[in-house]
């Protein structure tokens, strides 16, 4: 058929209703209310639309806090890539002030708190040095991380110890800046959990697999026993894509097997992306038997700061 011979559909009949008889899913009271110079936190965040993010994320803090006066945990699992943005400050001060429990770390995570500890930068230019086959070839990153974990199987305790002797140990100069270090000083449990060879010193020639093993392995039970304890607590996976959404989900469903009751608690992942693995295994999955699961999607640089705020206001309450 030629096109030129359609004729246009004719809309007279259209049946049509009244918008002030239609239920409509936005209204001007769910409207944001404008910024002023002095705002407050809590008047920012009390000020947010009342649309998706808007919504969640004041409930997020009323169930952090909640967990929080009720002397729950909240565990904070974290990928590498909020050290590397500046975040260990605030996130040790969380830990100061008791709202953090622990932290579950991925085997970059110590090399780049190692770094900051050691020298106050971390993170080298990868596509400047992979040509000449030198990334992730820093010598003293190597030597102080690989003798810990062969010290930590020796002494068979778990790999986020052992570095984090290691670091008070040695005395770096940053080690006010460091997660581990501070962790250890506030005898905070960091576990951290490896995949054998994504991390630069499992290139290095004395890097042990049998102690590296060993030390993640204690470290994944010790993981399990502070899940074991989450009901009425938050789980949060701060930009971990894959590695700590998959232990977080191995950790829940052993400690269901062994009989321990986790049902009502709350997860939150946040990250720059949506993936799968946090959106199921965090978020979704853990929370189908009670509880609530909240997916926040911004710059860790923004969003972690934002959140801190929200609970340092909240405290001030109290």
């Amino acid at each position: 058929m030629n096109a030129r011979n359609i004729e246009p559909l004719d809309f007279t009949g259209l049946n049509t209703y009244s918008v002030h008889d239609r239920h409509s899913k936005v209204t001007v009271e769910d409207f944001a209310r404008p910024v002023h110079p002095g705002m407050t936190v809590a008047e920012l965040i009390n000020g947010l639309p009342k649309q998706f993010a808007g919504v969640d994320f004041p409930e997020f803090i009323d169930r952090m806090m909640t967990a929080f006066h009720n002397d729950r945990p909240i565990l904070l699992g974290m990928g590498a890539h909020v050290i590397k943005v500046g975040l260990n400050p605030i996130l040790i001060d969380l830990m100061e002030r008791g709202i953090i429990s622990t932290i579950a770390l991925n085997g970059a995570g110590i090399i780049h708190d190692t770094e900051i500890a050691m020298v106050g930068r971390t993170s080298e230019d990868v596509a400047d040095v992979l040509g000449a086959g030198a990334f992730g070839a820093a010598k003293e990153t190597g030597e102080v991380l690989n003798r810990a974990i062969n010290q930590g199987a020796e002494q068979g305790i778990g790999l986020g110890e052992a570095v984090g002797n290691t670091l008070l140990r040695e005395d770096f100069p940053f080690n006010e800046q460091s997660l581990l270090a501070q962790a250890r000083r506030l005898n905070i449990p960091v576990t951290v959990h490896v995949a054998v060879g994504t991390d630069i010193i499992h290139i290095h020639p004395d890097a042990d697999g049998a102690a590296i093993g060993q030390c993640s392995h204690h470290d994944f039970r010790v993981f399990c026993s502070l899940v074991s304890e989450l009901e009425g607590g938050v789980y949060m996976n701060v930009g971990s894509a894959v590695l700590l959404p998959e232990v977080f989900l191995k950790a829940l469903t052993v400690v269901r097997n062994l009989g321990h009751e986790v049902k009502r608690f709350t997860t939150a992942n946040f990250d720059f992306i949506r993936a799968y693995r946090p959106a199921t295994n965090v978020v979704h999955r853990p929370t189908l038997e009670g509880g609530k699961g909240f997916n926040f999607t911004g710059h860790h640089e923004l969003m972690i700061p934002l959140l801190a705020a929200a609970i340092v206001d909240r405290l001030g309450d109290t």
